[in-house]
């Protein structure tokens, strides 16, 4: 069961702000991805190379409601009135050739779903309730099957992704069930949880938060 990163996820209320808000960090803005019909949501990307991406997510204002919570806890009423203040990066999302095995391993991760954006599919773990375990710092897991890999379409950003670190009241059990998945995330303590992601960029190393 070998799982790597795929992309870090950066929310926001809306994409122009999360574009914006990425803009600012790094001094590079994303580029249009598309719509995800069954989520109603969309997205814009930024290649950081060696297959890993930032994806800019928001909930898309003329997709149609999907009938059930939306990832990555986009629908929670109190995650949308802090977006709307600031965008910020929520999650982080591994990549894996079995994606059942790797459920079967940490049921929490949800079921596995197939979904799509223009002609690019993939399967995906969504929670039932739709919301992020530990605060987004239990990776959602990915398997991109045939399926060609964003990044492959993607333009050279001269962004790089140095270190992915986590922030947790108890970092111990966010270390626990990370174990079962056989991945590591530095992990500190501290009352606010949350994502922090060094990015070196053609202006020097930036901190994304």
């Amino acid at each position: 069961m070998k799982l790597s990163l795929d992309h870090i996820v950066v929310a926001a209320h809306s994409l122009e702000q999360g574009c914006d808000y990425v803009e600012r960090a790094l001094g590079v803005r994303p580029v249009p991805g598309g719509r995800h019909l069954k989520m109603g949501t969309h997205n814009s990307l930024l290649n950081l190379g060696e297959g890993v991406y930032l994806e800019v997510i928001a909930i898309d204002p003329e997709g149609t409601d999907p009938g059930r919570p939306r990832w990555f806890g986009l629908d929670n009423p109190r995650l949308q009135a802090e977006l709307k203040r600031s965008p910020r990066l929520l999650h982080w999302v591994v990549r894996t050739d079995d994606i059942r095995a790797v459920v079967a391993a940490l049921p929490e991760l949800g079921k596995v779903h197939r979904m799509g954006r223009g002609d690019l599919e993939w399967d995906i773990a969504i929670p039932d309730d739709g919301q992020l375990l530990e605060h987004g710092l239990i990776p959602t897991v990915i398997s991109w099957g045939d399926a060609p890999h964003p990044t492959t379409r993607l333009p050279e950003s001269a962004c790089r992704l140095m270190g992915l670190r986590g922030l947790h009241p108890h970092p111990e059990r966010v270390e626990a069930r990370l174990k079962a998945l056989g991945l590591e995330l530095g992990l500190e303590a501290s009352p606010a949880p949350g994502l922090l992601a060094q990015v070196q960029t053609p202006a020097g190393l930036r901190l994304l938060r």
